[in-house]
């Protein structure tokens, strides 16, 4: 009995007992990718397809990459007019009391809103970003509120912002997010903003302090190390504290194509970084994209009924975009068009009027819609009495 006893608990030793954290997450296409993270995701820009998960919606500490939202605010204040890239903005006292990452901002210094922005992307600076805040919202908890709303505008059902540094955040005081939620922002950023890559991707910079003592040069080194060596990146922000542990918001973009690799909790800063290359790695050696940029010239006007012209002029409502997770002849995808039959006036400008099909194998692979690329009015007695009358000469 003794010997069987002691078989057993060498055979226990050596059974896996629940899931461990170093375990291979299978991604989309049946491979693997070794993440030791807690909490990984990996997805392409412009299709928002998530080639490789790993607890993609487990909420935890950002830390800050939260700044990724910041930015996304500020560039939409750009994009907007409300602000513009010379506008001075001045520091506060509580905007320069800022622990953490920061570049000594000191109160009533001021800067401008494009050497604040190098701050954030590039030294990831508590002081400027919550500047920033100040001086687009009026107050950083007036800034925070947009940052939520415009966290449920893109679907991030996994994240709740208290601060927009997150400097001293944790799950209990109810800042907190998910890779994929990050990876939703981080989409936003780089597609809509690509203008923050000539930041992000800067490796070392300075900004000027000007204060009372006098003028003084202050020196920028970024956290991303990814900026020194890796093909094609475009960012974009690092984040860590002892709650957080490490995260980071990879992106970069080969071949028309932009993917987006988050990691959260890593063990240790190497590890964010060789773990964050290593699903970059995977998808441009794994992924093609496949678009459709010219289906504008396949498309005919579509008949309409009861109109002041009898056909309206159609555009696509969007542009395909398929990501392929195996080596693929692109060029045999096809595609089919189809128009509504029961189109009526008034017909606005944007309005659905037909289908684009793409199929591959014989299988579709999405689909998207032709709109309307006109305003069609109704028609009144007098077209149809005009219209009878144009008849009735061409008869004769």
């Amino acid at each position: 009995m003794k010997k069987i006893g002691l078989l057993l608990l060498f055979i226990l030793a050596f059974l896996p007992l629940g899931k461990d954290i170093h375990a291979e997450a299978k991604n989309a296409s049946g491979g693997a990718v070794d993440v030791s993270a807690v909490s990984a995701v990996l997805i392409e820009g412009s299709t928002g397809e998530i080639l490789f998960e790993k607890d993609k919606d487990k909420e935890l500490v950002p830390a800050s990459i939260t700044k990724i939202m910041t930015l996304n605010l500020i560039f939409e204040a750009i994009d907007s007019k409300k602000i513009s890239l010379e506008d001075s903005v001045t520091v506060s006292e509580y905007a320069a009391s800022m622990g953490g990452s920061q570049v000594f901002l000191e109160p009533n210094e001021t800067q401008t809103v494009n050497d604040m922005i190098k701050c954030i992307s590039i030294a990831s600076a508590n002081d400027a970003a919550v500047a920033m805040a100040e001086k687009i919202a009026g107050s950083e908890e007036a800034f925070v509120q947009k940052m939520n709303e415009k966290a449920k505008e893109l679907g991030m059902e996994h994240t709740q912002f208290k601060n927009c540094t997150g400097l001293d955040d944790n799950i209990e005081s109810g800042h907190y997010s998910s890779a994929y939620d990050v990876a939703l922002m981080s989409k936003e950023l780089i597609t809509k903003h690509p203008e923050i890559s000539s930041y992000s991707t800067v490796w070392m910079d300075t900004i000027t302090h000007k204060t009372k003592k006098g003028e003084t040069q202050f020196g920028l080194t970024n956290t991303n190390k990814l900026v020194r060596f890796y093909d094609g990146i475009t960012g974009l922000k690092t984040g860590s504290t002892s709650k957080a542990k490490y995260c980071l918001s990879a992106t970069a973009r080969r071949n028309d194509m932009d993917l987006i690799a988050v990691v959260m909790a890593a063990p240790d800063h190497k590890k964010r970084f060789s773990e964050a290359q290593s699903l970059l790695d995977y998808g441009f050696a794994n992924c093609c994209i496949y678009n459709d940029p010219d289906i504008a010239e396949s498309l005919s006007e579509a008949p309409v009924q009861g109109g002041r012209k009898n056909s309206v002029k159609t555009e696509p409502g969007s542009v395909f975009s398929h990501i392929f997770t195996s080596e693929t002849d692109t060029d045999t995808v096809t595609k089919k068009i189809t128009y509504s039959d029961d189109l009526k006036a008034p017909l606005a400008k944007g309005a659905p009027v037909g289908t684009v099909e793409y199929y591959y194998d014989n299988a579709c692979i999405g689909s998207i819609d032709i709109v309307a690329g006109e305003n069609i009015e109704e028609a009144g007695f007098q077209d149809y009495l005009l219209n009878a009358v144009q008849k009735l000469f061409h008869k004769l």
